[in-house]
Parts: C-alpha cells; structure tokens; sequence
C-alpha cells in the first residue's frame, strides 16, 4: 500500500526490493512521529536527569515507551495491510508482543501488526463469498476478533521472545563496537544505504529500537545519532556550493536551508548520486561526528525526527550540548574538507568541458563561406565542394 510515507517503487531488482522494504518500515513510523517526540519531551524535561525533575510526571515515561508507541506502531503497520480491520487487529496483535517482552517492542510491532493484519485479509476473502446475507457484522467482528486474539497469543508465547532475543544479540554487537570504540566503522554501512533512499528503515527500523532500549536504561543513547546527523550533509552542500559545478551552485543554498533546518536528508542524495566518489565525504564525516560523540558521551534522549538542528536541540539532554554541537560541527567540517578535494576545489567539477567548446564555437561558422572552394580544403585532400569540407571540420573543431 503507498502512502506519502511510501513513495511507490519501481522495479523488481535487489535495490527496489530493499527500498519498498524500507518504504513500508517508514510507512508505519512516521506518522507516529508525534508521539515519539511527545514521549522525547517528557523524558528529556521530567525524569530526574531532565530539566524540570518531576517524579509524578516521569511515571508518563515508561507507560508510553513500553505500550502506547508499540501499539500506535502495529496499528499503523495494520491499517497499511487491510484499511481500519486491518489498523484494530494490528493493534491487539501488538498488546501480545508488548506483554511476551521486558524491551520496548517496536521491531515487534512492526511484524506482528501487518502480519496479522494480512491474516485477516486472507480470512475476509474466504468469508465474503460464504456469507449468507445479514450475517456479515456478525462474521466480521467475530473472525476479526478470533484472529486478534491468536496473533496476541503467538506474540506472547513466540514472536515477542524470538524479536527479544535478536534485538538482545543486536544490542550485544552494538556494545561490542561502542567498548572498542569501533562504532564510527557503522558510517561505511550507513551512509552508503542511506544515499539509496533507506535512511528511514535504518533509523527507524534499526536504529531507534535499539537506541530507545539504551535511552531507557541510561538516558540517553548516541545511537539516535548515527544516521540523524545532519552535519555530513551540510558538509557536501556546501563543497557543492563552493566547488561544485557552476549550473548546480544556485541550487545548493535552498537545499542547505531544507536539509539542515528542515531535516529533510534526502535532498542532499541526489547531490552524492552525480557523483558517487563522493559518498567517501558523507562516509567521512559521518565517521568522524561519531568519534566526537563518542569521546565527548553526547548521547540523544530520543530519536530526532526530522533530523534537522531543531529537533537535535530539542531531544539533548541536559548538560549535553557541547558533544551534540561539536560532532554536528566536527562532521560537517570533514564532510566539507574531503568533498572538496574530490571536487578538485573547483577545477575539476565538469564546467572546463564547456569552455573549449563555446571557444570553437566562432570557428564552425568559417566553412559556411560559399565563396572558399578551394580554400577550404584541408590536409591536402583533393575536395572541390564546400559542403564535404564543412561536414568534416565541425566534428574536427568538436575533437579539438
């Protein structure tokens, strides 16, 4: 199903599979979005490391974390599969693998939600035609509670534990590269993935599980940072801007504007996929923003959705603003450094190709000359038409 969340994809390649995957993971966070920085705002103000301490209002944290944005998230994921059936099924299907679960229970939700969903759909279509008139709210409410009711079970008894267990071994390799400071190696994947459009499944699918896992134990996670940066970005548009090729220079100003203040990445995507060296900038300061938060302990209370500097300020917990600012910065700066070297520092961006040829152009006019017939022949060769010699010194002038 396409929402504006899930653009539609086409193709049927390894790379259009990935990103309707990742379109349908989008398709189910985004729109919750609000709830997410709703719970980022009461964790990051009452809970006794926040700025307004409140022990009343804190007891908000744990409730919507660990129930309400697992279900707003199976619901979605539902409604996408089978409309509103699709949405309650999905939803009660959620309550299973919140309840078969001690860790939020996101990556749950996003299968036990349109996996139930698409049972019921299957269900409908075998009911529909065997339906006899009158009876179908009667057979409607009872098969869609029959089948929410076995996904919920299932999600306590098989699929919360088996998500708990992979979302425990990701965790475990997480920590691996965080204890042996090795997790600005993750820029080599992210970055990559994301100039193919799937920053939205990395973050969301990937990601901000893990990273609500570790905001809810330590306050804040640095893994809401590793894809939401938005200083790479802003790095490569301003190389583009400075060094870049003349024609998308006036292009770049409004593009900074929309991905760094807006949160709007994929504007920059196009920029890299021009010219696909320069994934090694954005590869570069991703990397190296992430060394920053790691040696300053810059860690976000919550994923920052749009990734844009507003909603970094919003979700930085208190007393965090210098690692937060500094990798932003130390990103950009590198991103900026190395796309500008690739891009020659202005002297290889692709405008010289032009100049040879608006300079030749007053010579493609000489052979249009209908009085030189004689003198218009080239390299000795024994022509007496005009027209032979004209066809062959434009390419001529085009070669030189």
């Amino acid at each position: 199903m396409a929402t504006p969340y899930t653009p539609t994809v086409t193709g049927t390649g390894v790379r259009a599979t990935i990103q309707r995957f990742g379109g349908h993971l989008a398709g189910m966070i985004m729109p919750n979005i609000g709830a997410f920085i709703a719970w980022g705002l009461i964790t990051a103000l009452f809970i006794p490391t926040g700025w307004l301490p409140n022990k009343t209002l804190a007891e908000l944290v744990g409730p919507i974390i660990s129930t309400l944005l697992p279900v707003l998230i199976g619901y979605t994921g539902g409604r996408m599969v089978h409309a509103q059936r699709g949405a309650v099924v999905g939803a009660v299907a959620t309550m299973g693998v919140v309840v078969g679960a001690d860790v939020p229970m996101f990556l749950g939700a996003m299968i036990i939600g349109p996996l139930a969903a698409l049972i019921l759909k299957y269900v409908d279509r075998f009911t529909a035609e065997r339906t006899k008139a009158g009876f179908e709210m009667l057979v409607d409410n009872f098969t869609a509670g029959i089948v929410g009711a076995v996904m919920a079970i299932a999600g306590v008894l098989a699929i919360g534990p088996i998500v708990e267990k992979v979302t425990e071994v990701a965790g475990s390799g997480v920590e691996w590269l965080i204890s042996h400071s090795l997790l600005p190696i993750a820029s080599v994947i992210i970055e990559p993935a994301k100039v193919l459009f799937l920053n939205n499944a990395i973050n969301h699918g990937v990601l901000g599980p893990l990273g609500v896992a570790e905001s809810v134990k330590h306050g804040k996670s640095i893994l809401f940072m590793l894809e939401s940066n938005p200083g790479p970005g802003l790095g490569l548009l301003i190389a583009y801007l400075l060094f870049g090729p003349r024609s998308l220079r006036p292009s770049t100003p409004a593009a900074m504007i929309i991905h760094f203040f807006g949160g709007i990445h994929e504007i920059y995507f196009p920029y890299v996929l021009m010219k696909p060296r320069l994934i090694l900038a954005v590869i570069a300061g991703g990397a190296s923003g992430v060394l920053t938060f790691l040696v300053t302990g810059a860690g976000l209370v919550a994923t920052p959705s749009p990734g844009s500097i507003f909603a970094y300020m919003a979700v930085t917990p208190k007393g965090g603003w210098f690692g937060v600012i500094a990798g932003i910065v130390i990103a950009t700066a590198v991103s900026f450094a190395v796309a500008a070297a690739l891009l020659g520092f202005g002297r290889a961006n692709g405008d010289q190709a032009d100049d040879p040829a608006q300079g030749a152009a007053p010579n493609d006019t000489t052979p249009n000359d209908t009085n030189t017939n004689d003198t218009t022949i080239t390299s000795g060769e024994n022509r007496d038409t005009t027209g032979e010699t004209a066809a062959e010194s434009v390419p001529a002038t085009k070669e030189a």
